[in-house]
């Protein structure tokens, strides 16, 4: 590159922002690699230091350690004998022995990691270990209760420092370098176990008490005695979701805190939590971890609004850069022309069956090792020719046959059966059809088999030959035909048995022509996506292959091989089936069955037939040492050549030189183990010739993993722990042309120092990939370019997926496969590499050596390491947590990479490939759709995830020039306002009296219009109550609602020895009493305070809530009915709350008739009228006082709003205690006249139509509903409409169908319900939200007059920013919100900005303020906290119209004019809620509503019913609910944690699995996130599964 040598820092500024913009260009591809190169060139040309010319950069890369060690430690790498024979049971046990088992052995890499190991050995890792309920998986025999801790939240500042202080030296030891230099390795280490708690090395403290939050609430608690643990929300009935409680608020803080101070106390404390919690120390022990610094250090770099999310970690200045020349292509031997060679393979057959008939050419081995039968030349001629003959002329008629030449056919044949694979393959070549040999499949659910099923698709494969008692094994239908398997076409099965076979007639005879370019077979190849693709082989390539291996190999004549491969493909098939029958060699095939049996059983063969040629697998190798033991008298002298398959696996040198260490001493040569590199598509790449006796033996090279993680080859010189020793794998093949090329991007050649894929040209390579034209360009059509970008020559290359380097002597050494190829930051780590670190982590006692899969997933913008093993039955919970955790450690300090994610699973539950190895890909799919079913999990997003934006820095508060008014502008930006229209006053009271139509402009007072209604239309029915059935069991008419009202007067007047301006409270179901009895307050002039009833089958959570609101509002009496006071009074009752200390108790069930002496009349209108409780959302229970004026004015607005007047009715099924429910319920009809048709919520639960047919019969325009009510219709109803449709439900009477509520709209469920109800008539415009805060009950209400809601996109990423920014439906990070409804009549908003007060323009989101003649005039607490209720209530802007109070609502939104115009013309302002301000989640410096990261929560899974967030510490939790099997709970823990990554950027700090249900959701249907942080932290919800993220 041009810029070699030049400090980039020390350019002009001008020629720094040009090179940033060119990065930018190529990075979006607006530019070419090759454009981009020569720009830069030209920008940094003035600065480079001129190199003197000719200074070739020579390669001194390759360190050559000469020959295999003499003699490694004496016992295997297995070490000392028990777990030989262990090891060698468990192959026996199971199919999965594990193919990749001991490729990964080596001595050195295990001491090496011991030794990094030992490190850490003295700081213990403080790993909080996941909490597992004990029924979860019964796999675990030991219980993990971590010992009772100290460390929750309440520390003294110097256990806090102690700790700081551990964690610095932690992190100090894990980080300097000079700590892994120059240690010297004992053989011996074995590090022992570093702890999972931190439970024994940490400083203990006394557990102080904690002060209360402020005085003022010590006060109130004194007094009122309220209990201040939370009742137990968790330990209910099921039923509890039913019943929507009211929990009473955490700390029992009656709103008497300071915004301020209530959301310091939720963060920083435990708020009440018993101090030895479990959870809390964990979560202490999770934050002690990530004290530790991040490795790679954040650049300072952020936009706030840019298009660009991630952070672009800055080049390493010391990051190693290739220094060689540009590699040149190296070419093999040319191949021989040797004289007598056949012009096919099918020739060379037909030649040896008439020769040489008698010759042996396949020996198979029964299960125990012993020879079955041998199959001659002549057999194996004479079956094919029969084979051929049958195929071509049996099947089907002569006019039409059912296979023409050129035709493919599935081999599918078990490995244990050699013969009849042979003769099936020779058959189809000699009839000219195409063999796909595939491997058997077992189930209908293979692993792979849908993949296997394309190879087919893709190759038109429509008919399968196999043998008769593999087809018995077929898995069948129940009418006996075999099972359509998953994902195949379909297929015609043919037995191949010769007694099914055709001798052919005289006549006929084979075509055999010379060998051309059509294909000649096709073998399979699974590429790293797990798509199986089909790689043609033509009759030219087969025949030169065979050549090359002859020559290469330098087989002869009637020689005899041992062949341990799957002869249906790779090594296995080239040199056991077709260059064997090339050169009459008599083949020995040792299948895999055999070998798990008798693992020594090849050995043996060599030795019994003097075989010359061994194929064979390290594991081979390594079995056979194993077992050795046995063996006394075998002798391999006469082994010319021990052909290592997998040889090009880095790790194979260990096996090779321990088989070789036990076998030297029974006559192996050390110079007869040759390692060859193969791919599917290149055929064989090199391969080790034998060496002349006595010569040198080949070199190795010790490289060091951090230079090879950057794609250079660098000598391990410092670092001993992290170096990799590679055996070269000999020369490229006779006839070959081989160059490294760069693995991504343009095939540029490599440099002589640079790590590359290895590209082939040869004809003895496959062809392409059969069907697959587009995919076959882009790796057989390869032509390597130079540096300048120009094409070396004309010859296409072929990709081999190798990646390696030309070492001294061109030998080839390859240090790793693409398709384990893990990129992450931009480094490069090779899966197998990762798999012999862990296995170096003495895995013995908890996973099984060969079942370990390694691979990447992308996780928000980057590669992310997942580990996934098979855990031993007996392994316990610490044994793993342990294992895992010292995985880590190894796998950080030897690759310097974090893992994202380590995970158990229980033993043969892996998808395995046909040979017993792990099916990567599959894993990996079942990883990431959360099938995988993990018994352990640890998730270490902290270290790993680097590339997170820099958090936020905020500015400091303070009121700049650049919000000074300009009119109504704010920097340039229109005032986030919005008013509603006037209310109105009527002048004329004569007019008034003829219209009989507003009562109240006379009174003021709602007790007066009851009055008068009762005289001027006494029979006007004004409420009707229905039951579950729909039937009206109770009504009430203008006059009867007055008497039952006086009734109840009289009794208070009498019984209740109470003074003007008492509280009273009002414990009734939802109905008609409940409203009496209000009326009855208000003629008694007593204040009356509307209470939910405790839930009879639950008191224990839902009275306290009761009895803390009568404590707290300093009830004088209590009017309720008979039931509900026998509850009261009741023996349950007693068990939760003190019940002897009830104010008195009045039941009005049964009063006499009797006329109070006089109706009390308030003397002004600011009087109270009545007290409205709520627990809000947070668990804070706040009352509001309402004042006559005030609730005569929110009548009246509603009325004009929604139209509201006698002839109409309207239906209502809201909770009728609090808030706008409560106005509608039991205020609007008095004030309007309108009928109400009440419907109680809970009635729903037991006849979910009740509501919807409500409106059908009686033809209702208006109805208003909760959240909870629309859920259920849509959950419970959403698939009968048919059934309600054929009963006659007909909804388009329905004009407005409102959902009250107090939070954002929940606008998926309100567009599913109207998706789901418009076949019974709903109208699409029909549904929409209203909104009240606890400030001002009813600030919007869509009414019958404004223009529809509107919907707007918002992007996430500015909101969190507080700023709103408008983008497209659909855009990335896009939020859709819809307006709260129209804002009512005599209400104005203002979005003011929270901490300075000032207000903001409407591209901000701010909190929203409101002024309206209805607002409540303060909070009622026991002293008046006036500086509460100033900054509440009576607040002013700290500047812009400083005369105007307003009433903070607590909730953030912001106001957006819109197209539409309302009813007096004018563009419309929509107000939009987004969330409330005490419940938004301050992280890195930003704003999140739980409510965003809950609904992405929610899609991770499909058994995630519910879900919640919270903070704790900085930590981000987040809880979950399961509705599937508690299996699937570990599932839950990465894809939680990838969603929230990927859509928030931030890191979940804790995943917590719970029941359903358990979440606690208030009778609004709104979540008790703060109910739920308090049940966590003080170990009450009973989890199925807590992970700690790291």
């Amino acid at each position: 590159m041009a810029d070699q040598g030049v400090d980039l820092s020390g350019l002009p500024k001008e020629v720094r922002d040009h090179l940033a913009e060119l990065d930018l260009e190529l990075s979006e591809g607006d530019i070419t690699q090759k454009g981009y190169e020569k720009k830069r060139a030209k920008l940094l040309a003035p600065y480079v230091p001129q190199m003197s010319p000719g200074v070739e950069l020579s390669l001194p890369d390759v360190q050559l350690s000469p020959g295999h060690s003499a003699d490694p430690s004496p016992e295997g790498p297995e070490g000392p004998g028990p777990s030989t024979s262990s090891a060698s049971r468990h192959h026996r046990s199971h199919r999965s022995g594990g193919a990749r088992d001991d490729r990964y052995r080596s001595d050195i890499h295990t001491e090496a990691v011991q030794a990094a190991l030992a490190k850490h050995k003295e700081e213990k890792m403080a790993l909080p270990m996941p909490t597992k309920r004990r029924s979860a998986f019964v796999q675990s025999p030991v219980d993990n209760g971590t010992p009772p801790d100290t460390s929750s939240a309440s520390e003294d500042e110097g256990s806090l420092r102690r700790q700081a202080s551990l964690s610095a030296a932690l992190a100090q030891s894990l980080q300097s370098p000079d700590y892994w230099i120059n240690r010297s390795v004992q053989s011996s280490s074995t590090s022992s176990s570093a702890s999972s708690t931190l439970s024994h090395g940490e400083a203990k403290t006394q557990p102080q008490t904690q002060p209360p939050t402020t005085s003022a609430l010590a006060d109130i608690l004194a007094i009122t005695r309220i209990e201040s643990v939370p009742p137990d929300v968790t330990s209910s009935t099921p039923q509890e979701r039913g019943s929507r409680l009211d929990l009473p608020p955490s700390t029992a803080a009656v709103r008497g805190m300071s915004r301020g101070q209530s959301r310091c106390s939720m963060l920083d404390t435990a708020d009440g939590v018993p101090v030895n919690s479990r959870v809390s120390t964990k979560i202490q022990q999770l934050l002690n971890t990530l004290k530790r610094p991040k490795r790679p250090p954040l650049s300072e770099f952020f936009l706030d609004d840019s298009e660009e999310i991630v952070e672009v970690p800055q080049p390493d200045p010391n990051t190693p850069r290739p220094e060689g020349r540009q590699i040149i292509p190296v070419k093999g031997e040319p191949l021989g022309v040797v004289s007598n060679w056949p012009p096919a393979l099918q020739a060379a057959l037909a030649r040896w069956g008439a020769t040489q008939a008698k010759s042996p050419a396949l020996t198979a081995l029964d299960i125990t090792g012993k020879p079955l039968y041998t199959l001659t030349y002549g057999k194996l001629w004479s079956r094919s020719l029969k084979l051929a003959y049958t195929l071509l002329n049996k099947l089907g008629t002569k006019s039409e046959p059912v296979l023409k030449p050129g035709d493919r056919v599935a081999l599918v044949y078990p490995n244990s059966d050699p013969a009849m694979f042979w003769v099936a393959f020779y058959g189809c070549l000699l009839a000219e059809v195409i063999p796909v040999p595939i491997e058997v499949p077992l189930s209908r659910q293979d692993a792979g088999s849908q993949q296997i099923g394309f190879l087919l698709g893709s190759c038109g494969v429509s008919l399968a030959l196999t043998s008769e008692l593999c087809l018995k094994g077929l898995p069948k239908t129940p009418n006996g035909e075999i099972v359509q398997f998953k994902g195949w076409p379909r297929m015609k099965w043919v037995v191949t048995d010769t007694k099914y076979l055709t001798k052919p007639s005289k006549d006929w005879q084979p075509h055999i022509p010379t060998a051309n370019t059509d294909t000649a077979y096709i073998e399979y190849k699974a590429s790293k996506e797990g798509t199986v693709m089909g790689v043609a082989v033509s009759k030219i390539s087969l025949l030169t292959h065979c050549q090359a291996l002859t020559q290469a190999c330098n087989y002869c004549e009637g020689e005899t091989l041992v062949n341990v491969l799957d002869c249906k493909k790779d090594m296995g098939l080239w040199h056991g089936v077709l260059t064997s029958v090339m050169n009459r060699i008599h083949t020995i095939t040792v299948p895999y069955a055999v070998m798990k049996a008798c693992p020594m059983s090849w050995v043996q063969r060599v030795h019994m037939h003097k075989a010359r040629v061994a194929l064979v697998k390290c594991r081979d190798l390594h079995w056979a040492m194993m077992a050795h033991r046995d063996q006394r008298d075998t002798n391999l002298s006469s082994i010319r050549m021990l052909i290592v398959a997998d040889g090009a696996n880095p790790w194979s040198v260990s096996s090779c030189d321990a088989f070789l260490n036990v076998f030297q001493s029974h006559g192996l040569k050390p110079e007869v183990i040759c390692p060859c590199a193969s791919s599917p598509e290149a055929l064989t790449v090199a391969i080790r010739r034998p060496g002349a006796r006595g010569a040198p033996l080949p070199a190795r090279a010790i490289l060091s993993m951090g230079g090879l993680s950057h794609g250079v080859i660098r000598v391990n010189t410092e670092d001993k722990n992290s170096a990799l020793t590679v055996q070269d794998v000999g020369h490229v093949m006779p006839g070959a042309l081989m160059c490294i090329v760069k693995p991504d991007g343009p095939p540029q050649l490599c440099k002589t120092d640079e790590i590359g894929e290895i590209v082939l040209n040869s004809r003895a390579g496959g062809t392409m990939y059969y069907g697959l034209p587009g995919v076959t360009k882009n790796t057989f059509e390869v032509i390597p370019v130079n540096q300048a970008g120009a094409p070396i020559g004309e010859i296409p290359f072929t990709r081999t997926g190798l990646l390696g380097f030309v070492g001294p002597g061109s030998l080839v050494f390859v240090v790793g496969k693409n398709e384990g190829l893990l990129t992450v930051s931009g480094r490069r780590h090779n899966a197998d590499d990762l798999v012999a670190t862990a296995l170096a982590v003495e895995p013995v006692k908890t996973v099984y050596r060969g079942r370990i899969a390694v691979f990447s997933v992308t996780v928000f913008y980057d590669e992310r390491i997942v580990i996934v093993a098979e855990q031993r039955p007996d392994a316990s919970e610490e044994d793993s947590f342990q294992w895992m955790s010292r995985v880590l450690q190894a796998i950080d300090s030897i690759h310097q990479v974090g893992l994202y994610c380590l995970a158990l699973v229980p033993a043969n539950t892996l998808p395995k490939t046909p040979l017993g190895g792990i099916h990567i890909s599959e894993t990996k799919q079942n990883f990431l759709e959360g099938n995988l079913h993990p018994c352990n999990i640890l998730l270490c997003p902290h270290t790993c995830v680097t590339n997170l934006p820099k958090p936020r820095q905020k500015q400091p508060v303070g009121v700049g020039p650049a919000s000074i008014m300009v009119g109504n502008l704010v920097a340039g930006k229109r005032i986030a306002q919005a008013t509603g229209r006037e209310l109105g006053v009527v002048e004329d009271e004569g007019l008034v009296r003829k219209l009989a139509m507003w009562p109240t402009v006379m009174h003021q007072f709602l007790s007066e219009a009851l009055q008068w209604r009762a005289q001027t239309d006494p029979d006007h029915v004004l409420y009707v109550l229905l039951n579950a059935k729909g039937v009206a069991v109770c009504t009430a008419t203008c006059v009867q609602l007055h008497k039952r009202a006086e009734k109840i007067t009289s009794a208070l007047l009498e019984r209740g020895g109470l003074n003007t301006g008492d509280n009273v409270v009002l414990l009734y179901p939802p109905g008609i009493d409940l409203i009496a009895a209000f009326y009855g307050c208000l003629y008694a002039g007593v204040i009356p305070v509307t209470v939910r009833p405790p839930h009879p089958q639950n008191l224990a959570a839902t009275l306290p809530t009761v009895r803390m609101i009568i404590d707290v509002s300093k009830a004088a009496c209590i009017l309720t009915t008979q039931p509900l006071m026998r509850t009261l009074r009741s023996r349950e009752a007693a068990a939760s709350v003190n019940i002897k200390t009830w104010p008195t108790i009045i039941d009005t069930d049964d009063l006499p008739r009797r006329r109070p002496p006089q109706l009390y009349k308030p003397p002004t209108a600011e009087m109270l009228a009545y007290l409205d409780f709520s627990v809000s959302t947070t668990g804070m229970l706040t009352g509001v006082k309402m004042s006559h004026a005030a609730t005569s004015t929110l009548c009246r607005s509603i009325k004009l709003q929604c139209e509201l007047y006698s002839s109409r009715q309207i239906a209502i099924c809201l909770d009728p205690y609090c808030g706008l429910g409560f106005v509608l319920w039991c205020l609007s009809s008095v004030y309007s006249g309108h009928q109400s048709i009440l419907i109680p919520p809970l009635e729903l639960e037991g006849a979910l139509p009740l509501w919807l047919s409500t409106l059908s019969q009686y033809k209702i325009r208006d109805t208003f509903c909760s959240y909870s009510v629309m859920e259920l219709c849509t959950k419970g109803l959403g698939m009968q409409t048919e059934i309600l449709k054929a009963r006659g439900v007909n909804l388009s009477c329905v004009r407005s169908c409102v959902v009250i509520a107090e939070e954002r709209p929940r606008l998926t469920l309100t567009q599913s319900f109207s998706k789901l109800f418009k076949d019974l008539g709903l109208s699409p415009r029909a549904v929409s939200t209203a909104f009240g805060s606890r400030v001002n009950l009813a600030i919007c209400l869509q009414g019958t007059s404004g223009p529809d809601p509107s919907t707007v996109y918002v992007d996430m990423k500015s909101l969190r920013h507080d700023r709103v920014r408008l983008v497209e439906r659909g855009a990335p990070q896009s939020l859709p919100l819809m307006e709260s409804g129209t804002i009512l009549p005599g209400v104005r908003v203002i979005i003011v900005n929270p901490e300075t007060r000032g207000p903001l323009g409407d591209s901000h989101l701010g909190e929203i303020w409101v002024n309206s003649p209805h607002s409540a005039s303060g909070y009622y607490t026991i002293y008046g906290e006036e500086s509460l209720q100033a900054d509440h209530f009576n607040t002013r802007l700290s500047f812009g119209e400083p005369q105007t109070l307003w009433a903070r609502t607590g909730y953030l939104g912001f106001v957006k004019r819109t197209e539409l115009l309302d009813a007096s013309g004018d563009r419309h302002d929509a107000l939009f809620v987004v969330g409330y301000l005490d419940e938004t989640l301050e992280l890195r410096g930003l704003r999140y509503h739980p409510i965003d990261i809950e609904t992405s929560v929610s899609r991770a899974h499909r058994s995630i019913a519910e879900s919640a967030v919270f903070t704790w510490t900085n930590l981000l939790v987040v809880v979950a609910e399961l509705a599937g099997s508690e299996q699937e709970a570990l599932d839950l823990v990465p894809l939680v944690t990838n969603v929230v990554l990927e859509e928030h950027h931030l890191i979940v700090g804790v995943v917590v699995v719970v029941d359903p249900g358990v979440i606690p959701i208030n009778s609004r249907g709104e979540k008790q996130r703060m109910h739920l942080r308090d049940s966590f932290l003080a170990d009450q919800l009973d989890p199925i599964y807590v992970a700690y993220n790291m």
